[in-house]
């Protein structure tokens, strides 16, 4: 029996903004996004399945729905879940620290709902940091689905719209990654990755803290500052997380028509801390509002 789950979250709380998120970045056949739901396929330890999160108009909750072969996988699933969509975080305590800020405490007090969206897996959210390097999140995106196409594995007994599970690191590495899209020299990146990880050289994880992580990611070829700091923001939704040298944070109109240099949005960002990945969501919702002309 397929077993509902409601997770509450403190308001403030924004599906549009996540609608907004997965809508650019959807892979199809491992995601699904409709107008209140998104789902996903995914690996458990040796499990695999699929998750459903529908957004609630009369509560402050999200409704999850876990997959048969996923039940006995509850909590883990609850923890992700919950991190995906940042239902832990108080909107009040972020817009406080903020409120002095010239900059920001208008953006906040604007859409004080938005949140910090985070991946399910951070290896797949790596995957898609090295692959989105120097391209639109478009063209990443594409790249992204051919890598599902030829190395993805197919889910048993999928429901519609969810047919594949994302590639292996194991896969990725072992793949020469030729007529993908990419420059030989990032195709390589992504295979180093894949192939660190596969092989346990490389620990995905946050436990020791996120610069930890930032430092070990950097420690592979291909991998700098902005891409090892985007995978602690996306991949582990670290609040302090905060890639100064990605150009929608840099462009952002609250900046004026010339923009800020990356150290100076670094010194900037140190008032911030310990939410400087909250900034950057604000900052990218200024940057995206500009881009379509307000």
């Amino acid at each position: 029996m397929i077993e509902t789950l409601h997770l509450p979250y403190l308001e403030p709380w924004d599906w549009q903004q996540f609608h907004r998120h997965f809508s650019l970045r959807l892979l199809p056949g491992v995601e699904r996004l409709d107008a209140d739901g998104y789902a996903r396929t995914l690996r458990l330890g040796e499990a695999s399945g699929w998750l459903c999160v529908r957004s609630l108009d009369d509560r402050p909750a999200l409704e999850l729905t876990l997959s048969d072969s996923l039940q006995q996988a509850t909590q883990p699933l609850v923890r992700q879940v919950r991190k995906m969509f940042d239902l832990d975080a108080d909107p009040h305590a972020i817009a406080a620290h903020f409120v002095l800020d010239p900059e920001l405490a208008p953006l906040i007090a604007a859409h004080p709902g938005l949140r910090l969206p985070a991946a399910y897996d951070p290896f797949e959210q790596a995957v898609r940091a090295v692959v989105g390097q120097q391209v639109t999140v478009k063209a990443a995106v594409t790249i992204t689905r051919r890598l599902v196409e030829r190395l993805g594995e197919p889910l048993e007994s999928p429901p519609h719209g969810l047919a594949m599970l994302f590639p292996t690191a194991q896969a990725i590495a072992d793949d020469p990654l030729e007529n993908i899209g990419m420059p030989a020299k990032r195709a390589q990146a992504l295979r180093r990755l894949a192939a660190a990880v596969a092989e346990d050289a490389l620990q995905l994880h946050v436990e020791d803290g996120a610069d930890a992580l930032v430092q070990r990611l950097c420690e592979l070829p291909g991998i700098g500052p902005w891409t090892a700091e985007y995978i602690a923001l996306r991949g582990f939704g670290v609040a302090d997380a905060f890639p100064a040298a990605d150009l929608g944070l840099l462009k952002a109109p609250l900046w004026g028509v010339d923009g800020l240099t990356a150290k100076a949005l670094a010194e900037r960002a140190e008032a911030w801390r310990p939410w400087r990945a909250y900034a950057a969501i604000h900052i990218w919702d200024n940057y995206a509002k500009g881009a379509k002309g307000g």
